[in-house]
């Protein structure tokens, strides 16, 4: 069994390793050859609002019409960069777009575009407020309560965390933007952090080996039903706006749109499927440590039943995580009373449809499969198998 466990690392390891071994880790915002910003400098900093010199804003009137733009006057102080320190006074005009105007007041942080033309007035452009650090916050919040609740287990969540991130951002997603296949990277990555994160949190045991393997073969069959489903209704793949935007890059990629597609219902299934399997072969190795005699078709039915009671509350996550997302969209179809036939077979509406069911199905194949393996791990004879 301990060769066996040594051959799966091995594998799993090995594989990703040669895959992201010759990842380009560069800036990929930088200007490319021959693009127009190779002339023009342009640098990033962070700035705080001094003072509101003057604001154009019609009186009686919060938002501004196209033909009466409201222009703020604003005197700003770099925070950080090159030009840490100094004052610029900025023209900021507001077009009455709620989506995209930033209406600032006195102490704002903002985010700035500063264009070097080499003289001491550059260009300075404000783009967005700063937000960073708020989410910072946030994520200290959520990694100190993970400690204070989950002690040892909850530091091994936040190293595997951080080695997902890892894995996403400085594997899969510059392979894929290298023009490997999305599919094939997305696959070896989404069980490359399956196996660190069941390693890590669990241990190297038989346990870990049951859920990975009940997790391989939810996410598989996600993979593939949301491949062929996806073919049949001739999904495109260019249902979001930032689809619609990687056929500009700057690497001139020939994406395989309907790959990435998929690839994304691999990785918002990964999640799920990890925490269903895990929690059924978790239960049952705590099942088979207080009734040592019980045998393997017990054994398996027990895990059948954690696993419906996981199976309900669990899709319906799944579901809500999606909807969530197309609330505006409904609404909008639902104010102009749009035939439930029509929204069906928009691609928008078809995609989501397509990704929360077959991440559902997914789901529900890894729980009969995950019980199955961990019986038959458990009890190849009635001996204990002590697991902590």
């Amino acid at each position: 069994m301990k060769r066996f466990f040594a051959f799966l690392i091995v594998l799993f390891l090995l594989v990703p390793s040669l895959c992201f071994a010759e990842v380009n880790l560069g800036d990929p915002l930088a200007p490319t050859e021959g693009s127009l910003d190779e002339t023009v400098e342009f640098t990033s900093a962070k700035a705080k609002v001094v003072e509101i010199v003057s604001d154009s804003k019609p009186e009686g009137s919060e938002v501004s019409t196209d033909f009466d733009l409201r222009t703020q006057v604003i005197k700003l102080k770099v925070l950080n960069g090159e030009f840490k320190g100094k004052e610029f006074t900025v023209d900021h005009t507001i077009s009455g777009n709620f989506a995209y105007d930033i209406i600032l007041e006195s102490g704002d942080e903002v985010v700035l575009n500063i264009q070097a033309n080499g003289t001491d007035s550059p260009g300075v452009f404000i783009t967005d407020f700063v937000r960073d650090k708020y989410l910072f916050a946030l994520v200290a919040i959520f990694i100190v309560l993970l400690v204070i609740v989950g002690g040892i287990k909850g530091i091994k969540s936040v190293i595997t965390l951080i080695l997902t991130g890892v894995v996403i951002m400085y594997g899969m997603l510059p392979l894929i933007l290298k023009g490997y296949s999305p599919l094939i990277v997305t696959v070896i990555a989404a069980m490359f952090i399956a196996l660190l994160t069941f390693f890590i949190i669990a241990g190297i045991n038989a346990k870990s080996v049951s859920a990975l393997i009940g997790t391989t073969g939810g996410v598989l069959t996600a993979g593939i039903l949301a491949y062929i489903v996806g073919s049949l209704v001739k999904l495109t793949g260019l249902s979001s706006e930032e689809a619609g935007m990687l056929m500009n890059i700057p690497q001139g990629i020939q994406f395989d749109f309907r790959s990435l597609l998929f690839s994304g219902i691999i990785i918002g299934t990964l999640g799920a499927v990890m925490d269903v399997t895990m929690s059924i072969a978790s239960s049952m190795y705590e099942l088979k440590d207080l009734s040592t005699d019980i045998s393997t078709k017990s054994l398996i039915k027990s895990g059948m039943n954690i696993g419906r009671d996981i199976m309900g509350t669990m899709s319906n996550t799944l579901i809500l995580a999606y909807t969530g997302s197309s609330v505006p969209l409904l609404l909008v179809f639902m104010s102009y009373s749009t035939s439930i036939s029509k929204i069906l077979n928009l691609d928008l509406i078809a995609t989501e449809v397509v990704r929360a069911l077959v991440g559902s199905i997914g789901l529900v194949v890894a729980i009969p499969l995950t019980a199955v393996v961990t019986g038959l791990i458990l009890n190849p004879t009635q001996k204990t198998n002590k697991v902590k």
